[in-house]
């Protein structure tokens, strides 16, 4: 109580100067209604929000205020989204002991007054509705006059003391602490750290917030769209034993999905979500804090919602419905003959073991359903909650390939079996918001060690001998999908997974067959909870360690057996023995099964990545190749650029977006991907220790890949060598300071608005489906 005491008395001083600190804008302009935009104004005759204000914004504001981490909790996605204010509390808090209260636009709560009693305050004005109001106690308004007022110098870096780090501390003053905020940080306008609107936008935001903010209201679906989502409501509400447990299944791995009909021209995007009521009433949504957890109701319905946000690349995943979808799902889990006795309940046990959960639908059924959109499974630890921030990604390689183990139906019968007995050592440490660290930590880790034994041992026996363990295993696609093959990248706070082995030979890969792929979907999508405690994401983080570990032993098995541990040790040299066994040769993952591969060179690695990118070349995506993709005359120079490695690539950001012009005017868009060397990603903390800066190599693709831009560069095709050497000689921060005043569009540059304006409709033409507004809220100041 000695330290609550303390704690409390902050707190209340802190509410008290807030409280005091609204009453001048009481006074000035009358008492505020919360509920003044609980039914927004209509527009004037002629004017649309859609077309007039939500694309400055989206150009503007959602580059860094979308998501659980846009500052503030406010986001500018969407009307309502501004109309909900912000928070002083941030989602990401590593160190909270108890689960926080969830705070998610259109769930936990759905009028602005809802809100302001859950502790959000306002940016719009509440109090009286007159221009002088609206502009004087409208936060927004205020944020933007002020970087009107202190724009950015024309060159440089930004100066004024913001901080731009991943977990700086957020500054959110609200009601009238604004006086105070605009006095002690005048370079902090809106946009932050970035340059102001133009005239004209400005403008056009200020008329808008003089007439109250009006809204037209969202638009409601197409007939075309309409007719689809009455089609797919009925598929996913069948009343079969069968139909519900297979639509339970489909929503825990479809929930983070923007859902769209494949012959819908216009391709709008809808969620699934869980309703109290069936197809035909209105929607009651049942707003849990994971799909795993207990609806609170007899009978779960599930349902098509219009995403009424701005589409944000860091968060999107699309995902096609339509006949021939339907089809295969009916015929994997509807027509199939099997038989479902009983539904499974919702206890904190069954969320965390999917494989009881689920054991009455088929493996096979449950292995195809995943692997046919494989790029989107993986997709949902890559964009969803979990994966944000240098402590929750350390644990995967900044490049890796990914494929899969191909379901047969021996092997598939079998590996049931293994399911069966062994399901209870496949509980996931997540089935609660609130969990403890250590005691829990070393039940699963026991429990893992006694399924990869079992498991090894399964292998074994299957295997009978040396003639089945070869490429015959890895999934080739059937032939026609290009989701066989994947490489994910990691950009040090984010990370990206897109379709092809991009790039050269990786120096890791992981092989991935049913049971790892569901724990994966299950630990770090399904389960997480990103308002949960500590011990829970920190039990998340840990757990992953095991998986990847799961995946590179597949990887390792196909070697041959005199050169697995040498292998192995590569990956993790800096470890303890024990740290390595857990991955290849230990009491547990020891496979005494020598390859089926005939090797022909001293480099097996290599060669076994070579040999599964020709076996999948049939299927591979090469969107990303610059061989295949780019001009002649540029792919020697690309190519140079593309070859730089070692130290002086530690001076260069982990994502950067180059944009090359062209003698027609259009530029053309590449990513610059730094794979940053590790000597071993087994450590929760200390990576900067573990960094091998010599080995640092660099990828090169056309195109856009990654949601978190670190910097923009631009550069002519003939000073393409010159920028590549600029690089190779990079020794200091200096250095790049220097690069950066030649090469970067900077945050001061008066064209910075312009560049990403035309980067952004690049990216919309040329990757239409997966595009999405970037976000700048790791963008470097250097």
């Amino acid at each position: 109580m000695r330290r609550v005491a303390p704690l409390i008395t902050i707190l209340v001083l802190i509410a008290a100067c807030t409280t005091i600190a609204t009453h001048r804008f009481d006074e000035l302009f009358g008492p505020a209604d919360p509920q003044r935009f609980d039914h927004p104004l209509a527009p004037p005759p002629g004017q649309s929000y859609a077309q007039t204000i939500q694309p400055i914004l989206d150009r503007r504001c959602v580059v860094c205020h979308a998501c659980y981490d846009g500052p503030c909790q406010l986001k500018t996605t969407s009307w309502e989204g501004l109309a909900r204010g912000a928070s002083k509390t941030p989602v990401y808090d590593a160190s909270r002991l108890l689960a926080a209260t969830p705070s998610r636009l259109y769930i936990d709560a759905d009028e602005p007054s809802e809100w302001r009693a859950r502790g959000f305050f306002p940016v719009l004005n509440e109090h009286a509705p007159t221009p002088e109001a609206n502009r004087t106690a409208g936060l927004m308004h205020r944020l933007l006059v002020l970087k009107q007022q202190h724009p950015l110098p024309a060159e440089g870096v930004v100066s004024g003391g913001l901080d731009f780090s991943i977990g700086r501390a957020a500054m959110c003053p609200a009601g009238a602490e604004i006086d105070h905020y605009e006095r002690a940080t005048p370079q902090g306008g809106m946009p932050f750290g970035l340059p102001g609107l133009s005239a004209a936008e400005h403008g056009v935001l200020t008329r808008w917030l003089e007439q109250g903010a009006p809204y037209e209201g969202s638009a409601v679906p197409t007939p075309l769209a309409t007719q689809r989502i009455a089609q797919w409501e009925q598929f996913f509400n069948g009343d079969s034993l069968k139909e519900r447990l297979f639509s339970r299944y489909a929503y825990e791995h479809l929930f983070l999905a923007h859902l769209y009909f494949d012959d819908d021209p216009q391709r709008q995007f809808f969620k699934l979500v869980r309703s109290s009521t069936p197809p035909g009433k209105p929607l009651r949504l049942i707003a849990s804090r994971r799909p795993v957890d207990d609806p609170g109701v007899d009978r779960v319905y599930y349902r098509l919602v219009p995403e009424r946000e701005t589409i944000v690349a860091k968060t999107h995943m699309p995902y096609a419905l339509g006949a021939q979808r339907m089809a295969r799902w009916r015929a994997l889990f509807i027509d199939a003959p099997y038989a479902v006795e009983r539904l499974p309940g919702y206890s904190a046990d069954t969320a965390a073991n999917p494989f009881s959960t689920f054991a009455a639908l088929p493996v096979s059924a449950r292995y195809r359903f995943m692997l046919d959109e494989a790029e989107f499974t993986i997709m949902g630890f890559i964009k969803g909650p979990v994966c944000r921030g240098q402590m929750a990604l350390d644990v995967i390689e900044d490049r890796f390939w990914v494929v899969f183990l191909a379901p047969t139906n021996e092997f598939d019968a079998m590996q049931s079996k293994l399911l069966a007995s062994d399901a209870n050592l496949l509980r996931l440490p997540t089935g609660s918001s609130n969990t403890e660290v250590l005691i829990p930590w070393l039940h699963y880790a026991k429990l893992e060690n006694e399924y990869l034994k079992a498991k090894s041992d399964f292998l074994a026996q299957s295997l009978q001998g040396t003639g089945k363990l070869d490429l015959r295993l890895i999934w080739d696609g059937d032939g026609r999908n290009p989701n066989a093959a994947l490489t994910v990248f990691r950009h040090f706070d984010s990370a990206s997974v897109v379709k092809g082995m991009v790039g050269a030979s990786p120096k890791s890969a992981w092989v991935i067959g049913y049971p790892l792929l569901e724990r994966i979907h299950y630990l770090l999508v399904a389960n997480y909870d990103v308002y949960g405690n500590v011990g829970h994401q920190l039990n998340s983080r840990l757990y992953m360690d095991f998986l990847r570990m799961e995946g590179e032993f597949n990887f390792i098995t196909l070697l041959p057996q005199s050169q697995r541990l040498a292998t192995r040790d590569q990956w993790y040299r800096s470890d303890s023995l024990e740290t390595r066994e857990q991955v290849y040769g230990g009491p547990a993952t020891t496979l005494a099964v020598e390859s089926g591969i005939r090797y022909a060179t001293a480099d097996p690695k290599r060669e076994l990545l070579a040999m599964m990118k020709t076996k999948l070349a049939p299927v591979l995506d090469t969107r990303f190749d610059i061989d295949r993709h780019v001009a002649p005359a540029l792919r020697a120079p690309l190519h140079e650029l593309e070859d730089l490695h070692g130290a002086a690539l530690q001076w260069m950001p982990e994502s950067a977006l180059l944009a090359i012009e062209t003698p027609n005017g259009d530029p053309l868009t590449f990513s610059l991907l730094r794979n940053t060397a590790h000597a071993s990603v087994s450590h929760l903390l200390g990576e900067r220790r573990e960094l091998r800066p010599d080995e640092d190599t660099l990828t090169v693709v056309p195109g856009v890949i990654g949601s978190y831009p670190n910097a923009f560069y631009r550069a002519t095709a003939n000073e393409l060598p010159a920028m590549t050497a600029a690089i190779r000689q990079l020794r200091s921060e200096a250095d790049y300071a220097a690069f950066a005043r030649r090469w970067a569009v900077r945050r001061t540059n008066p064209d910075f608005w312009a560049f990403s304006d035309a980067l952004i409709d690049r990216y919309q033409r040329d990757q239409s489906l997966e595009a999405g507004i970037l976000d700048y809220n790791r963008f470097e100041n250097r």
